[in-house]
């Protein structure tokens, strides 16, 4: 049975274990979260997406996993994703990606945290990880890279894009250089069909969120780093990953394990939610 609920002006849904709300930053600025209690002083993971991800990323398989070893978890949509509400005059930095994050976690009051981030969400992790929360580990899932001018222009370069055709035109033209042929396959029949490509208006959130990260500083001293770290790299993700950057990066931070996944590019999670599922459970399990 699914109850509603009513708390000052957060919307609270409670269905089959899970908590799904809004958590109210003001009037015109919200965002939505799920929310899965684990069992008594046990860990829980909060996912942090991508920029043009949601919490159908992490709330199926992975999700399901996570719960059947009795921990919880957290997935929540960045102001800009899908059913989270923002003031069209704010910029969506990475400021205040990180600041909505820490505010969601110390709205929760969640203990034991377990960081997770894809993409440019594990560095928004990574900072989120120095500020006073209980972390107690860090899952960085196709993070680390450095700036430089190649950066620079694959990141316009998909702003540009996004301008002409809309996230659909982005996914189709990097898909087949960040993912692997089987996953291809697996989303090809909602592809490469030319009437999804439509421009964002200006405002559109995706398009903020993209904009936004142009600002973002890469050069992030990982050294500051000192909590178990898991360091995921799929070798299939021909855009970012940079294995000599990666390697140096790695030896930054001071307490890292790394996995190198072979058959995976970059949207690990998505790829292979089992074979993920068992890593981060994996690495849990060690820190006891």
């Amino acid at each position: 049975m699914t109850t509603l609920l009513l708390k000052k002006k957060t919307f609270l849904l409670q269905k089959k274990g899970t908590l799904v709300s809004k958590l109210t930053i003001n009037q015109n600025n919200s965002l939505y979260y799920e929310h899965v209690e684990g069992k008594l002083n046990t860990y829980t993971y909060v996912f942090v997406n991508a920029l043009t991800g949601n919490t159908s990323a992490w709330n199926g398989v992975i999700g399901k996993r996570l719960k059947d070893e009795g921990y919880g978890y957290l997935t929540y949509n960045f102001r800009g994703q899908i059913n989270s509400s923002f003031d069209e005059n704010i910029n969506l930095t990475s400021e205040l990606i990180v600041s909505d994050l820490l505010q969601l976690i110390n709205h929760l009051n969640l203990k034991n945290i377990i960081l997770c981030g894809l993409s440019i969400g594990g560095l928004y992790a990574a900072i989120a990880s120095l500020e006073k929360i209980d972390v107690k580990g860090l899952v960085l899932i196709n993070t680390l890279r450095k700036t430089s001018s190649r950066l620079d222009w694959i990141n316009r370069a998909m702003v540009n894009a996004a301008k002409l055709g809309g996230s659909a035109l982005i996914m189709d033209m990097g898909m087949p250089v960040i993912a692997s042929s089987k996953f291809l396959n697996k989303v090809k029949s909602n592809a490469l069909i030319f009437e999804n490509y439509k421009p964002l208006e200006e405002n559109d959130g995706t398009l903020k969120l993209m904009e936004g990260s142009l600002s973002t500083n890469w050069s992030f001293d990982w050294s500051k780093i000192n909590i178990p770290t898991l360091v995921m790299t799929g070798h299939l993700d021909k855009m970012f990953r940079i294995p000599e950057d990666i390697q140096e990066l790695v030896k930054k931070i001071k307490n890292a394990i790394t996995i190198e996944l072979p058959n995976c590019g970059h949207l690990i999670p998505l790829e292979e939610p089992e074979e993920f599922s068992d890593h981060i459970i994996k690495f849990v399990k060690n820190l006891n």
